[in-house]
């Protein structure tokens, strides 16, 4: 920064003549200008001391280490982003831009980020992780699989020495004391225990003795809680065959294992609680169904009782429905035998009628054998004379039609040819022959205005013969 900025000159003063005075305002400003522009944003570690959040919902502390203090400053938008409450005396790390607070003097940091002193790079992990397996689909919803309706064993994964474990046995016995448990040990805390977890997970898969499984701890510092974040345990717990509950820390705690199981309790008790249905719960149910039960019997029985009594009124017995038969039976014979001679004696009157009628049209086979021969006779007489007439006419037509055939080809050869003539008069491309050229552009289009081209476009110009690739230099419009 230049130095006139200071005094708010543009210009040096002349040698030897006395600086201009300048304000407070002036100076807080310039030392403002200073610290925005020469110190970029970084990280600073330190301890919380007089931490105060405002009305507004902002948040005031020191950051102090053994030899020195800052004030700082975390305005409301940024607090949102942080997802636990500063302690005074809490080691955090902020992410911070120098300034200074104009109308005190104070320079002070502007917080934009914060978090726990040594947890940056674990939370960091954490959401790689979390981002890396949501895109892959492990923490999908359809995925997951329902809890059983009814749970007679429940598997539980912990520690033997765990208070958690306390807490789960002593939920599911006052509730539940019909279910069987039982307890595959594992180590929930250190580097070991992501690979002890997976090896229990093996042994419950292999036994196959349960009907849900439950992985509980209690609560404690996200390093407590870290072996539920490693990516191989929750990959096996992806392909688990049996439905999964997580119990882990507090119901403010997250880990990788609570996104990717069936079912994420708040708790381990609240896990005890979820797979558990109390002897009381089983009985109201039982109760519920067997009055649904015994409702459905006695509607079932009512509609066949009334499909019963409408069906006895329709029953006979097989005597009289016997006796039926054989009166309708006898009706049918009388009804056939009465029109079967009806029918002999229709046919009959028929046939005589026509036998009567056939002997008065009977014809003379004499008289017309000669009427067929003189018909012959006439016939063949007068043949001949009206063939000759008609053979003579085709004998002419057909020297006609001889004669008149080089004329009528010649005739439409000529008339084919001026068509011929007429057409290549047309065609496009013999106008090319006498000087004319088409411009296409780069697809093959038709350039018809210049206003349609552009500098150093590239153009293709057919001719008479060939074609020819050119550039635009200019374009007049």
């Amino acid at each position: 920064m230049n130095v006139n900025d200071f005094y708010g000159i543009d210009t040096p003063s002349p040698l030897g003549q006395e600086k201009p005075v300048v304000s407070v305002s002036q100076l807080n400003r310039y030392v403002t200008r200073v610290l925005s522009e020469q110190i970029d944003v970084l990280w600073i570690k330190g301890e919380i001391s007089n931490f105060i959040q405002s009305a507004a919902g902002h948040w005031y502390f020191t950051l102090k280490d053994d030899h020195a203090q800052v004030r700082a400053v975390m305005f409301r938008g940024k607090t949102v982003s942080v997802d636990f409450r500063p302690q005074n005396g809490m080691e955090v790390e902020v992410f911070a831009q120098v300034t200074l607070y104009e109308p005190r003097g104070d320079y002070q940091l502007q917080v934009w980020q914060l978090r726990q002193s040594g947890l940056g790079n674990l939370h960091e992990t954490f959401l790689r992780l979390k981002d890396k397996l949501e895109k892959e689909g492990l923490f999908d919803a359809r995925r997951k699989k329902p809890l059983p309706s009814f749970i007679r064993t429940v598997g539980i994964i912990t520690s033997l020495g765990a208070a958690a474990l306390q807490d789960v046995l002593t939920a599911i016995r006052r509730r539940a004391p019909y279910m069987r448990i039982i307890i595959y040990p594992s180590l929930v805390q250190g580097k070991e225990a992501p690979q002890s977890l997976i090896n229990a997970l093996s042994q419950v898969k292999e036994r196959q003795e349960i009907d849900v499984l439950l992985m509980v701890r209690g609560g404690g510092s996200i390093e407590d809680l870290w072996a539920f974040n490693d990516e191989q345990l929750a990959r096996e717990i992806a392909q688990f065959p049996l439905p999964v509950v997580s119990g882990v820390g507090h119901e403010t705690d997250f880990t990788i294992t609570d996104f990717v199981v069936d079912v994420r309790a708040p708790t381990p008790t609240a896990a005890a609680e979820l797979v558990s249905v109390t002897t009381e719960a089983w009985q109201n149910t039982i109760s519920h169904y067997l009055q649904r039960l015994y409702r459905a019997f006695t509607h079932q029985e009512q509609t066949y009782i009334m499909r019963l009594d409408r069906a006895s009124h329709r029953l006979i017995s097989p005597q009289q429905r016997l006796q039926q038969w054989f009166e309708k039976t006898q009706f049918l014979h009388q009804r056939l035998e009465k029109n079967i001679h009806q029918q002999l004696k229709d046919n009959a009157l028929l046939l005589n009628q026509e036998v009567r009628a056939l002997q008065q049209n009977r014809p003379d086979i004499t008289v017309l054998r000669h009427q067929v021969e003189s018909l012959e006779k006439r016939l063949y007489r007068s043949l001949p004379q009206q063939i000759i007439p008609k053979q003579e006419k085709i004998k002419q037509y057909t020297h006609q039609l001889i004669r008149l055939m080089p004329r009528l080809w010649q005739y439409k050869q000529s008339q084919l040819e001026a068509k011929k003539a007429s057409l290549y008069a047309y065609n496009p491309r013999a106008i090319l022959q006498r000087g004319y050229s088409i411009t296409y552009d780069e697809q093959m289009k038709v350039v018809r205005q210049a206003k349609q081209l552009q500098k150093g476009q590239t153009l293709q110009i057919e001719l008479g013969q060939g074609r020819v690739n050119v550039c635009v230099l200019d374009a007049d419009n």
